[in-house]
């Protein structure tokens, strides 16, 4: 449901060039399991990049999380102005909160915005 409301206007998706490369990567590694095509991602993809916001990250803190590769999202969450982390994997990134950035499931994201109750 999350990724139907992007472009809505209901919230804005900031990227960086290196989480751009890691969706695609994550993507098409699971493409077996999934009903998406390798066409279905790169059109995915390059929607996300059509309507979000870019953004540069001149600034690391690595290691600072629990899992390293999580550190760019934080990254890019602090240089976007702290803006909200959406995961289901929301132990790793314990310690956000400390640079303004709060982490929630999509489902609570989705009760932040008023999508659902």
């Amino acid at each position: 449901m999350l990724l139907s409301l992007v472009g809505t206007g209901k919230f804005d998706v900031v990227l960086s060039v290196p989480l751009v490369l890691e969706y695609e990567l994550v993507a098409k590694r699971v493409l077996d399991d999934t009903p998406l095509t390798e066409e279905d991602i790169e059109a995915i993809i390059d929607y996300l990049c059509l309507v979000g916001r870019p953004q540069r990250v001149f600034y690391l803190w690595r290691p600072f999380l629990k899992d390293p590769s999580d550190d760019m999202v934080l990254e890019l969450a602090v240089a976007a102005g702290g803006a909200t982390i959406v995961t289901f994997n929301l132990r790793d990134f314990k310690g956000a909160e400390q640079f303004g950035v709060e982490v929630m499931t999509p489902q609570m994201f989705l009760r932040k915005i008023g999508v659902v109750r």
